[in-house]
């Protein structure tokens, strides 16, 4: 149906009767009826019109009910008129959120302009957003409540700049609910876990130092002290460095770039950090040491293991753990890396008999870790979430 053809079904006297019955349930239901019309239309520009005039009515309705049965049935669609929108969004919060947190109609000004004049609820609301600019998390961190800085640092989806995060900080650093917010995200930037790291405590504490990229000589120091209940893992810190080569001079300048640093990383497949370690060790550039490590035959990797100065009786296990990583394969389903990762250990584990007694407890730690996050990855996609449908 066109707006044409609803125009001839719908007089002017018609759409008032729908929107002023007897009964805001009455006029409720007239009104989802239009919206949903209204919703699978292709709008011609001269059809805009007509049907902004009939939304700017609802809009306009007394009843709380006709208002949220309109926010609620446009909320993601691109036929709500923006004037609607901005109107709906001043309304109470009810009937605001939900276009707040949906509407592709709003720009960036006009979320920035209401977060600066609204509640807790509507700022909640837009930091939900499915995509956030980084000048909206801006406004967000900049005149937000702790309750929307915290949601928007959980979306994935909001785009945090520096400065964000900065501000993030410096408003609710003290905030355990904006601390494990921003822990949480996907990734951080180096100079923010430097800064957490002197602000938070216990788990929080822990997760952030094993989960995010530290600055190099930052993470030595932490896994040189003890700190709370954290044990930094600098294999772990390997596969997070943005700048491996950097990465493994700090632990060779410190020394800690030792022969059971590099078989912990060989046997939990960060080749990368092995192929930089043996080229800093061995005082050869990283591309040279990856052909003799993966390229060179027997001879050409014996050669390499010896002039890194790593030690002779740990050549074999260096060998067959190389062979392991190279006949086990990524799957490409969900979940890939973990998969790799048990099934390098578990092999690793199965084939090795002379494994040092403080890199055995640690493989086995490592496997013990991947099994479990997997019974509860298994879990959660046995029993889901039960979906609760929005109200109308």
């Amino acid at each position: 149906m066109t707006v044409a053809t609803m125009r001839a079904s719908l007089t002017e006297n018609d759409i008032r009767r729908l929107v002023k019955g007897g009964t805001p349930e009455e006029r409720a239901g007239a009104a989802q009826k239009i919206c949903r019309r209204i919703d699978g239309l292709q709008l011609l520009p001269e059809d805009k019109a007509h049907a902004g005039q009939i939304l700017a009515l609802l809009a306009n309705d007394a009843a709380d009910l006709v208002r949220r049965t309109l926010a609620v049935t446009l909320r993601n669609s691109p036929n709500l008129p923006r004037e609607v929108a901005l109107k709906l969004a001043k309304d109470i919060d009810a009937i605001a959120t939900p276009v707040l947190k949906n509407s592709p109609v709003f720009t960036d000004e006009d979320l920035i302009e209401i977060i600066a004049a609204s509640d807790a609820a509507k700022q909640v609301a837009i930091a939900e957003r499915s995509a956030l600019s980084e000048a909206v998390v801006e406004a967000i961190v900049d005149h937000g409540e702790e309750r929307a800085v915290e949601v928007a640092a959980l979306n994935e989806g909001a785009a945090f700049s520096d400065l964000a995060f900065n501000r993030t900080i410096d408003r609710f650093g003290e905030s355990a609910a904006v601390q494990a917010a921003v822990i949480s995200r996907a990734t951080l930037p180096m100079h923010v876990t430097e800064r957490l790291v002197n602000l938070v405590t216990g788990e929080l504490f822990d997760k952030l130092v094993n989960r995010h990229e530290l600055p190099p000589q930052l993470a030595i120091e932490l896994a040189n002290a003890t700190r709370e209940r954290a044990t930094i893992d600098l294999v772990e810190q390997a596969g997070l460095a943005s700048d491996m080569g950097r990465f493994v001079q700090q632990l060779h300048l410190n020394g800690r770039l030792t022969p059971s640093l590099v078989m912990r990383g060989l046997c939990l497949g960060q080749m990368a950090f092995v192929e930089w370690a043996v080229a800093e060790l061995a005082g050869i550039p990283r591309q040279k040491a990856w052909l003799m490590i993966h390229d060179a035959g027997v001879l050409g990797l014996k050669t390499v293991f010896e002039r890194a100065g790593l030690p002779s009786g740990m050549f074999t296990a260096f060998r067959l753990a190389l062979e392991v990583y190279h006949n086990t394969e990524m799957d490409g389903g969900p979940g890939d890396r973990e998969r790799f990762r048990q099934r390098m250990v578990e092999r690793v584990l199965t084939q090795f008999q002379a494994i040092p007694r403080a890199d055995l407890d640690y493989l086995l730690e490592k496997l013990n870790a991947v099994e479990q996050a997997g019974e509860i990855a298994d879990r959660a996609s046995q029993n889901p979430p039960e979906r609760v449908a929005p109200a109308a």
